[in-house]
């Protein structure tokens, strides 16, 4: 039976085999059905692609993905689903990750341990200094011996920096820990940076009164009529990967104690990962740091209504709606801080001489997660209730990361030597900022439109 498209070719280009499967007329008999059969089944069994895995379990597992992906798209817990041990969010291997990229330079490194089983924690553990006291763990000195060829891989390209490369397979595995805390990574347009500067197209527009996209006009034309011409004006936007330097001190005695490392490193170190880069996401001034969408040119500011201090209306919300781009109300998330829960809880519709509860309808379940049918989001990461942005309403697709997918880690003894514990620095470049530089005036001549709309201030 032919597993590959060119041995099936061979088959078919024999003439018995022909004879076997069709009549004279040119219909086919039975056992072409079952031949047919046959090979798709040894195909989706067979064949199987880089990862390792067959087209087979492949599809099955990009389907339940798909399915997944609906199913939180449109609010339904899928905790409470039974997934029969397949869970379409979890990736079977490491290389199974999105995140994991075949260009990254960490690549070069991947395989130096030779087993895939290794965790990231142990990676750590054999970068550090006193890897050789630990009787114990022969394994992880025959490994620190081997992770010395990828020692100062960096040198190479940042001459200041030194350490070891982290491989490509730990790095995405860090990075989709860190997603699973993230606010704007995990909804931002990422792209690998091959380079420490990346420059993107980007459309200059500012009005769709007389054009669209920064210049074009289409315009009805007579048959034969001379054709009147339209230009789009472009500009790009830069990306450039900064340094994100993390710090932590550790007991020498967590660092020997293998299974409590591993819990400190695979809960902690990502977390904060994602927590510095979030910070710098959201509220960077993008120098020698990212610019965050808080920061944004393109930001809409709505106006406060007649309203006491410290409070959120009903309206405000209404109006932040209005100024989103249409074509963003579809990917849109509220991003608010904590403080405002209160506000926000307790917002009424005023109808005639009555009202009536808008967010929270009772006490008894929780509140919903979305505004107009948009997401909501609660973190301590924006200003405080009453002050500009406390509630802002953004399309992340619009905010572009540039990620250099290259990491660092080593260690130093003598910082905390008389504490008896060891620094360790991890080092990631990245750089982020939106892509539509300028809020846009519709074609109606109404108020500005921008993927970054935020509250004004009411004190």
């Amino acid at each position: 039976m032919p597993t590959a498209p060119n041995e099936l070719e061979d088959m078919l280009g024999s003439g018995d085999l022909v004879n076997k499967f069709f009549n004279a007329d040119g219909t086919s008999k039975p056992e072409f059905g079952e031949f047919i059969t046959n090979y798709a089944r040894a195909t989706l069994t067979k064949q199987k692609d880089e990862s390792g895995n067959t087209i087979g379990e492949t599809i099955k597992v990009e389907t339940q993905k798909a399915l997944g992906n609906y199913l939180r798209d449109h609010n339904v817990d899928v905790s409470r689903l039974n997934l029969a041990g397949a869970d379409p969010f979890k990736p079977r291997n490491r290389k199974e990750r999105r995140l994991y990229n075949q260009r990254a330079v960490g690549k070069k490194a991947d395989g130096i341990f030779g087993n895939d089983d290794l965790s990231i924690a142990e990676f750590f553990q054999a970068t550090w200094h006193n890897v050789g006291k630990l009787s114990n763990r022969q394994d992880l000195i025959a490994k620190r011996d081997r992770l010395e060829t990828v020692r100062n891989e960096y040198s190479s390209i940042i001459p200041a920096d030194g350490g070891f490369l982290v491989p490509e397979e730990f790095r995405q595995e860090i990075m989709a820990l860190s997603l699973e805390s993230s606010l704007v990574r995990s909804r931002a347009r990422v792209i690998p940076m091959s380079s420490l500067k990346l420059s993107l197209p980007a459309v200059d527009s500012t009005s769709n009164v007389t054009s669209v996209f920064g210049g074009v006009v289409f315009y009805w034309t007579e048959e034969g009529a001379e054709l009147t011409e339209s230009e789009a004006q472009f500009k790009s936007v830069t990306l450039e990967a900064n340094k994100l330097t993390g710090l932590a001190t550790i007991p020498n005695e967590l660092l020997a104690d293998a299974p409590a490392f591993a819990a400190f490193f695979d809960q902690i170190i990502p977390q904060a990962h994602a927590w510095y880069e979030d910070l710098a996401f959201i509220n960077g001034n993008g120098a020698g740091e990212p610019k965050g969408w808080r920061n944004a040119s393109s930001m809409v500011t709505q106006a406060k209504e007649a309203q006491a201090a410290d409070t959120i209306v009903w309206e405000n919300l209404v109006g932040m709606y209005s100024r989103m781009l249409p074509s963003s109300l579809g990917n849109a998330t509220w991003v608010v801080s904590p403080d405002t829960f209160p506000e926000l809880a307790t917002m009424a519709l005023s109808v005639g001489t009555g009202g009536s509860a808008i967010w929270l309808n009772n006490g008894v379940e929780g509140p919903p997660a979305r505004i107009l049918g948009r997401p909501v989001e609660i973190t301590e990461k924006v200003p405080s209730l009453g002050n500009e942005g406390d509630v802002s309403f953004i399309d992340l697709g619009y905010y572009l990361i540039g990620d250099r997918q290259m990491m660092q880690v080593d260690s130093s003894p003598h910082v905390k030597f008389t504490s008896d514990k060891t620094v360790t620095r991890m080092i990631s470049r990245t750089d982020g900022r939106e892509w539509l530089e300028t809020a846009i005036t519709p074609n109606n001549g109404g108020p500005t439109l921008s993927p970054f709309v935020q509250l004004a201030e009411r004190a």
